[in-house]
């Protein structure tokens, strides 16, 4: 029943399942088609989950003291803004490492928060002291009672969706009804997520593959120049390539993603324009204001089902994507500057403008 909440951590996570069937009708598939929508969780994206998560985690075993803890991380936008709201509300500092290449919105964002920023080179490798993990290990050194919560390494990442994300998905698709119009095998037969830290999917895999349906197949989706992927010869051929698309694919591999193939059945590579194409489409057909990683999860699911007919064709079948953030951190990114108000001129906008060249009523064209 609705109620009163005590904070916006209250209101992290309980994110919706919604049928994406405008896409699956463009693109012929008869499988279930649901997008697990995480932008709308307070903070805006799925790394809500797990800020809550380390923080309440850090502040049960005496990590964290009130008043003193400086919390800094090593972010690419949306666990710093899921850092910055969890301690607003508690009471510590915040510092967040940022890469130039993050979006102006989640600089904003983090600082409208409270936390301070540091940016850093986006081109410097992981291990590099000039890198965002580098600052902030510097950082961490010198500030007193600064700590690294550190979501490439905390077991609370992919715990934070083996006990929240993953079941959530596995109530929604149980609890609808199979009817004659909306056939359903009532199971989570495929679910595909995007990889950053690996958190999001190792966790979500494991809660499908433990506690409902041992043969859900999971599928990662990595970018063109991260080398998450496996087998590695899926990288190879972009390794080191520089991309667009932000918060998804690493020069490393963190601590917290399984490359296990019991947990992740297989990987796609999808590039951006891929990516910025499938969030025009969420858009424009579903109504839904998602972010570029979205978009690249959206555009493996359809690559990957064109692999899997046996899949994409046999109606129940219930395919997940997970769409983690929205459009609200990327409005000035050019990607999304140029689909959204430099697109050619639709047969609407075509006649919107005869109408308004017409003489009006005193005969004077309108301008």
């Amino acid at each position: 029943m609705p109620q009163i909440l005590n904070n916006a951590l209250d209101a992290v996570g309980n994110t919706p399942l919604i049928r994406l069937d405008k896409v699956a009708m463009l693109h012929g598939l008869k499988c279930n088609l649901l997008g697990k929508v995480e932008f709308m969780s307070a903070g805006g994206s799925v790394k809500d989950r797990i800020a809550k998560a380390m923080v309440e985690a850090a502040e049960k075993e005496g990590k964290l003291i009130p008043g003193k803890s400086v919390v800094i991380e090593p972010t690419s936008g949306n666990t710093g803004i899921g850092l910055a709201m969890a301690c607003a509300i508690k009471g510590y500092s915040v510092i967040i490492t940022l890469p130039n290449k993050m979006s102006l919105e989640k600089e904003a964002a983090l600082r409208a928060l409270g936390a301070e920023v540091v940016r850093t080179p986006t081109e410097a490798a992981w291990d590099s002291s000039e890198s965002h993990i580098g600052v902030a290990r510097k950082l961490q050194k010198e500030i007193p009672y600064g700590i690294i919560l550190d979501q490439y390494g905390n077991v609370n990442n992919p715990l934070a969706h083996e006990l929240t994300t993953g079941p959530e998905i596995i109530e929604a698709v149980k609890s609808t009804p199979s009817t004659p119009a909306r056939v359903s095998s009532q199971k989570v037969d495929a679910i595909v997520c995007g990889a950053g830290t690996g958190g999001t999917i190792s966790g979500i895999s494991r809660a499908m593959k433990k506690t409902h349906n041992k043969d859900c197949i999971v599928v990662g989706v990595d970018p063109e120049g991260s080398i998450l992927a496996i087998p590695s010869s899926l990288n190879t051929k972009t390794e080191g390539a520089a991309y667009v698309v932000e918060g998804i694919g690493y020069d490393f591999i963190p601590d917290v993603l399984s490359r296990n193939p019991a947990d992740i059945d297989e990987w796609i590579k999808t590039n951006d324009n891929e990516a910025f194409d499938a969030v025009q489409l969420l858009m424009r057909n579903e109504g839904l204001l998602v972010g570029g990683s979205s978009g690249s999860a959206l555009a493996g699911t359809l690559k990957w089902l064109e692999t899997r007919k046996d899949i994409a064709e046999k109606e129940g079948q219930n395919v997940v994507v997970v769409l983690p953030d929205g459009i609200r951190n990327y409005m000035s990114k050019e990607w999304f500057l140029n689909r959204a108000l430099h697109r050619e001129p639709t047969p609407l906008a075509q006649n919107i403008a005869k109408i308004l060249q017409k003489p009006n009523k005193n005969g004077v064209e309108r301008t």
